[in-house]
């Protein structure tokens, strides 16, 4: 039998790792298996685009590289089981594969909200089937809208929602601004301030108790007795790691699959973790491992784990700079570094927070992140950052 790796997932994650597989030297068999029936696609754009009915899918499919040409594909088939020690993994139809090599990127699922009531007009934005069946609803006249978790995506399907027209947008979030964990109160306020002038409206410092209605969502009843009426809740609270395939093996499952500086789970030589799934440590800032949901994570983690598992190890610890873009409205946010790790010493750089700025956030004085939020302009200036934050040595935080 010829050497094989199988890489667990078919996303943006899963696609990478095949091409990186090939670029550095791996000639044997890669199997990717995918639970989705769609080849790889970006997915960003299910929030705005593809809900705003301007991009068709043809528009997000990635275009594969020659080198991968010869991949098996098992779309529409899911990982269920593994047996690390013995090499091998099991799909939903029942098919056993071996492995010489395993990359793990089956990557995360909407978190769903256990209250009462009814499910029918209930939505999450994860996958392009996620996106299409939501805006069929959207489209619908004089729906009310509400959207829970004042997040990235909460805010992106707000903003795509007011852009459609749709009679009323209302924002659920037990914090006390948008966005308000990863970036802070200055950010917070200025994009509530944006949103609200936009038409979004927030109940915020409220948490859901249930929905209403018999066969279908007609309303949102928050714990201090209000009731928001919706037709239809989009429900943007976080993320769930798909990882119960691997229970059983030793791995340290806990937020994703926990890997060591060079991707390896569990110190396993032959299987390796990539994309949003993955739990690391960055040697850029310290040892504590963290997962990182931003797009081009799944990018840096697929070459740093090919060279793991074809060559026994990358040549340096993972220690990738953390980007991140959303738009929304006629605005977007651009991030360079991590400013969760600076969010106690934030500071104006250029701008002003009523209209254009650019923000740093700093730990012991370090910059370790920036932020920019409104157009163009602003965006250019974060970017320039950037090359001082590569310079930056690795960060102790105490």
């Amino acid at each position: 039998m010829s050497a094989r790796i199988v890489v667990a997932g078919a996303s943006m994650a899963g696609l990478r790792a095949a091409e990186q597989l090939r670029a550095a030297g791996w000639t044997g068999a890669i199997t990717l298996v995918g639970d989705e029936p769609h080849m790889p696609y970006n997915r960003p754009p299910l929030s705005k685009e593809v809900l705003a009915g301007r991009a068709p899918f043809e528009s997000l499919a990635f275009r594969p590289r020659a080198s991968v040409s010869d991949v098996e594909w098992r779309l529409g088939r899911r990982v269920v089981a593994a047996e690390l020690d013995e090499r091998s993994v099991r799909l939903d139809d029942g098919t056993e594969l071996s492995y010489d090599g395993l990359v793990v990127a089956t990557g995360m699922r909407p978190r769903r909200l256990n209250c009462p009531g009814p499910s029918a007009g209930r939505h999450t934005v994860r996958t392009l089937d996620d996106a299409r069946a939501l805006r069929e609803e959207l489209i619908r006249p004089g729906a009310r809208v509400v959207v829970i978790g004042a997040g990235f995506i909460g805010c992106e399907v707000a903003a795509t929602a007011v852009g459609l027209g749709v009679a009323e947008v209302t924002v659920v979030d037990p914090l006390p601004l948008p966005m308000v964990g990863p970036l802070g109160e200055l950010l917070g306020r200025a994009l509530r301030r944006r949103h609200e002038e936009r038409g979004v409206r927030f109940a915020l410092g409220a948490a859901v108790a249930a929905f209403t209605g018999e066969e279908r969502v007609t309303g949102v009843e928050l714990r201090d007795g209000r009731v928001l009426p919706a037709d239809v809740v989009v429900e943007s609270v976080g993320s769930v790691a798909n990882t119960e395939w691997l229970d059983g093996n030793g791995l340290d499952l806990t937020d994703g699959v926990l890997t060591d500086a060079w991707l390896r789970a569990g110190g396993r030589p032959d299987v390796v973790a990539v994309g949003d799934v993955a739990r690391f440590p960055n040697a850029r800032y310290d040892g504590v491992p963290r997962r990182v949901e931003h797009w081009c994570i799944p990018a840096d983690t697929a070459k740093h784990a090919a060279r793991t598992l074809v060559a026994g190890a990358a040549p340096a610890p993972f220690a990738p700079l953390p980007t991140f873009w959303s738009d929304q409205h006629d605005f977007r946010l651009q991030s360079f570094g991590t400013p969760v790790l600076g969010k106690q010493d934030v500071r104006v750089l250029d701008g002003d927070p009523e209209a254009d700025v650019l923000v740093g956030y700093h730990h012991d004085g370090r910059l370790v992140g920036v932020v920019a939020l409104g157009g163009q302009a602003v965006a250019a200036s974060a970017a320039r950052y950037r090359a001082e934050l590569l310079k930056q040595p690795a960060l102790t935080l105490s």
